[in-house]
């Protein structure tokens, strides 16, 4: 069965979490757990955060533990830009994008992987 969570609005550029998420996509979910758990980014926080309530959602509906979950798709995609400008030289504005994520994840029980 599939069990999916979903992160909506991050404040993170996609670009500066696709790198942690290729890490952990395939893998099995206590591995995503403590592998964000230890990486010493604060960034890999609502990523973790995000898994953590996909293995919830997986406990809370069918009870299956954290080692039965695998990984089968997780994804960061691209939110609503804000623009804002700033003083630059000679009396000029510079823009600035402001970038947000969405992130979703999607765990698959052991009894549906395929060998």
């Amino acid at each position: 069965m599939l069990f999916t969570a979903k992160s909506k609005f991050v404040r993170c550029s996609p670009y500066k979490l696709r790198p942690l998420v290729d890490v952990v996509r395939g893998k099995t979910a206590r591995y995503a757990l403590d592998w964000l758990s230890t990486c010493a980014m604060q960034r890999a926080c609502p990523i973790k955060k995000t898994v953590a309530s996909a293995v919830a959602n997986a406990n809370t509906l069918k009870n299956v533990e954290v080692d039965d979950l695998r990984v089968k798709e997780i994804r960061v995609d691209e939110g609503p830009q804000h623009r804002y400008f700033k003083p630059g030289a000679m009396g000029r504005s510079n823009p600035y994008l402001k970038r947000l994520c969405h992130i979703s994840v999607v765990l698959e029980s052991a009894d549906n992987q395929e060998v």
